[in-house]
């Protein structure tokens, strides 16, 4: 997909910070590269359902509160 798909939101970096988790601790955590965390951030990624489980099990939430459809 494509920078700043139009079809999904997501408030990763903000519930990240939240969590008082870097990149790197997030990546590590959920078993991919801290490239892969940065570019579901910056909207250059759209994880696969398996990866945003994991995200969201880290982030103790539900995947509803990271990614969104507008």
């Amino acid at each position: 997909m494509g920078r700043n798909h139009q079809k999904l939101k997501n408030n990763l970096e903000e519930l990240r910070r939240s969590a008082g988790l870097t990149q790197k601790e997030l990546s590590e955590s959920a078993g991919v590269s801290r490239k892969s965390i940065n570019a579901i951030e910056n909207g250059i990624y759209i994880p696969s359902t398996l990866l945003a489980l994991k995200i969201a099990k880290t982030l103790k939430c539900n995947v509803e509160d990271i990614f969104q459809i507008p």
